[in-house]
């Protein structure tokens, strides 16, 4: 029997050593990869240096990344030099700089510069890495979890390509841990996966292969472990275990799988139809004003790993679609829970969470808003609109007047109550009412001043 410290001992982490080596190894992102895609153009060892080009790539942790990094420098034979944003500052990226315009010019060599965590590096930081982008000294491809539009410079983005990775699907996770229980790299077969446990590192990767593989690694000793101590008093209960005992390959179940990650294995799947069917009882038990049955909800997505950033986006959503200006603070607080929740991060996330959760379920309800834009999409879709009014159109640059722009229009604040009787709707639309507001909450006393605004404007 294999022992645990024959299977694992004195090896790097499972997740690093089933790296792909190659582009045809990794999983998933088959919309990066298709034929003449610019990774694989950057992988293409026959590829010269103009056609390549620097590239940022945007996705969740776990989806590969570094992976593609890594296997764009190992398949275009480029020299390849890894730095993290996390450690690295400017005199490490100016060092680098420096040696890839020596390994040119001596050598004919391209370097590729790997930055993980992009978003990590200060403006100034990041300012560093332009001359080098744009000289052509390196081909950049930096790797980050956040929006680049907001934690990466313009100049770099203007500079480099945007490539947006999505989570692994089920299929994908699958191939990864069955690759990475035969491989020699692997586990190499010292143990055989049972269909449960498969299926539950799946459920528990939620879209990240490190975790998969990390969480298969953990399952592996255990399950050797177990097979250690009971020895043959298995043989003579299951056939199955019998034959892989046999063979020297203990059997990972699910219940290893259990104790090795010390969290219950909740039915839950970031991809899968769980996934929806929990964000939406979540959301229709706020909308339906029970707040036990979504802080029930919103404790199995936390316990499932769930991105607590998704659950605050859905806070932020339900605060306007269903909540509306029934309660005006609702957004505000489901914004500030949100804006918490990347301030202080998890564990301590799922308390403002569950503060909004409340907040939600249990104040005044209206969809009025929701309601009226989308009644006003409506029309513009199906053609239902038409010229601004003359005395609404811009009248400040040579020549409006001219045109009529800005004739006839009243200055609101000019009059005693703020409101005075004007056309606003292009004339195809006047008289249209999009939002009407409901007698809940905040809004009923919205409701009894619109008639009034309405009155004022001629529009009954």
């Amino acid at each position: 029997m294999t022992s645990p410290a024959a299977l694992l001992s004195g090896q790097t982490p499972l997740a690093v050593r089933m790296r792909p080596v190659s582009l045809d190894e990794v999983a998933g992102q088959r919309h990066l990869l298709r034929a003449g895609s610019p990774i694989v153009a950057l992988a293409d060892p026959q590829a010269t240096s103009p056609g390549a080009v620097s590239m940022i790539l945007w996705g969740p942790p776990g989806t590969g990344k570094t992976t593609l990094a890594q296997a764009i420098a190992r398949s275009s034979g480029r020299r390849f030099v890894e730095l993290s944003a996390i450690t690295a500052g400017v005199k490490d990226v100016r060092e680098v700089m420096q040696e890839a315009i020596t390994q040119r010019d001596l050598y004919g060599q391209t370097t590729i510069l790997f930055l993980d965590e992009i978003h990590r590096f200060t403006k100034a930081q990041q300012d560093a890495l332009l001359p080098g982008v744009e000289n052509g000294w390196v081909i950049l491809i930096a790797a980050t979890t956040e929006n680049p539009s907001f934690s990466v410079i313009s100049p770099l983005l203007s500079r480099s390509l945007l490539l947006t990775l999505q989570p692994l699907t089920d299929e994908d996770i699958g191939v990864l841990v069955d690759r990475a229980v035969t491989d020699a790299r692997g586990l190499n077969g010292a143990v055989v996966l049972s269909p449960e446990a498969r299926a539950s590192l799946i459920r528990l990767a939620s879209g990240d292969a490190r975790r998969a593989l990390t969480g298969l690694e953990a399952g592996a000793a255990v399950a050797v472990s177990h097979a250690a101590d009971t020895g043959e008093e298995d043989e003579s209960d299951d056939g199955a275990a019998a034959a892989h005992a046999s063979s020297g390959a203990a059997e990972i179940t699910a219940d290893h799988i259990a104790q090795a990650v010390d969290k219950a294995l909740l039915r839950y799947d970031r991809q899968g139809d769980e996934h929806y069917d929990v964000i939406s009882a979540f959301i229709k038990s706020i909308r339906g004003s029970d707040p036990d049955a979504a802080l029930h909800y919103l404790a199995r997505m936390i316990e499932a790993g769930e991105d607590p950033r998704f659950i605050a986006r859905r806070l932020v959503i339900s605060a306007s679609e269903d909540v509306g200006l029934a309660d005006p603070q609702a957004l505000g607080i489901a914004v500030a829970a949100a804006d918490a929740v990347a301030f202080i991060g998890m564990p301590e996330g799922r308390i403002p969470l569950a503060e909004a959760t409340v907040y939600l379920a249990t104040t005044a309800k209206s969809n009025a808003a929701y309601v009226g834009i989308d009644a006003a999409i409506a029309d513009i879709r199906s053609g239902g609109f038409g010229r601004v009014p003359l005395h609404l159109r811009d009248a400040h640059y040579p020549g409006a007047k001219r045109l009529g722009h800005g004739k006839g229009y009243v200055y609101s604040h000019d009059s005693e109550y703020g409101v005075v009787p004007q056309q606003y709707l292009p004339d195809e639309l006047d008289g249209k009412h999009y939002y009407e507001p409901k007698n809940l909450g905040a809004e009923r006393d919205i409701a009894a001043r619109l008639e009034r605004i309405r009155r004022i404007l001629g529009d009954r």
